[in-house]
């Protein structure tokens, strides 16, 4: 009888290690698969409506023109990348952006339609200078550099411009196409800066916030008004106060008392 347990137990253990071996086999074909090929980076249903309501100010035009003017120039620069470069990664690089700016540009043209929105069909005079300077690169190292600071300080740019669309536009279409951008901008720095290259000391940097005051807190009007006011705080008197804090006083010491004739 031990013997017949021991030998199911046995049996038990041989299926459970020849199923977890299985599994390992078959796993890193799946992940392969999914390292193989980066998504496009389309952000699920998150509820936003798209049937174009709402005003259209001028600046919703405008990045609605910026995310085309984007795509017109990032998509020739990505297959440079994946031509010109004697690198994998920036190959890589270049093909996964100008695949997605390929998805976002038709995402671009849709909301375009919908509110009547003209678009450009050639790249503006800054974007038609840097992909010259990508083209005339004398070394595929040049134009790794040239390729990849042009690119990365461009999203910089448009980054903060999306996010104050996102937040203040009154057009649901125009909304929902500032949500998809974002995540494509953001998901093209980071994959500018897995390349290692980055010259962070060239990006523009921010100027100073304006000073509101001395000090860590900022003083406003009212700070000051009571600051200077005899009684410490505008519109109260100081002989409330005064009755005020006495009145707690004589409450304090009734209830000690009590609380001492209790026991």
């Amino acid at each position: 009888m031990i013997a017949a347990r021991s030998s199911r137990r046995l049996q038990r253990w041989l299926v459970g290690v020849s199923a977890m071996s299985l599994a390992f086999l078959l796993a890193p074909a799946g992940v392969a698969r999914a390292a193989d090929s980066t998504p496009v980076p389309v952000p699920p249903n998150t509820g936003l409506t798209d049937k174009g309501t709402g005003t259209v100010t001028a600046a919703d035009r405008d990045f609605v023109i910026k995310v085309r003017l984007a795509g017109l120039w990032e998509i020739p620069a990505g297959n440079m990348a994946v031509e010109k470069s004697d690198d994998p990664r920036i190959q890589e690089i270049g093909r996964n952006i100008s695949a997605q700016h390929v998805v976002l540009d038709k995402l671009d043209i849709a909301v375009a339609k919908k509110l009547g929105v003209a678009l450009p069909n050639q790249p503006n005079g800054d974007q038609q200078g840097w992909l010259n300077e990508m083209r005339t690169a004398p070394t595929s190292r040049q134009f790794d550099q040239i390729y990849i600071d042009r690119l990365r300080a461009a999203h910089g740019k448009i980054f903060p411009a999306i996010a104050t669309i996102r937040a203040s536009t009154r057009n649901d279409s125009v909304r929902k196409l500032a949500q998809e951008a974002n995540q494509f901008v953001m998901t093209h720095m980071t994959l500018l800066e897995s390349s290692g290259i980055v010259d962070y000391s060239q990006l523009p940097t921010l100027p100073p916030p304006a000073a509101a005051g001395k000090g860590p807190v900022p003083v406003d009007n009212a700070m000051l008004a009571a600051a200077s006011s005899p009684g410490g705080v505008p519109g109260v008197s100081t002989s409330v106060i005064l009755l005020v804090l006495a009145g707690a006083l004589v409450a304090g010491v009734v209830t000690t008392m009590r609380i001492f004739r209790a026991r």
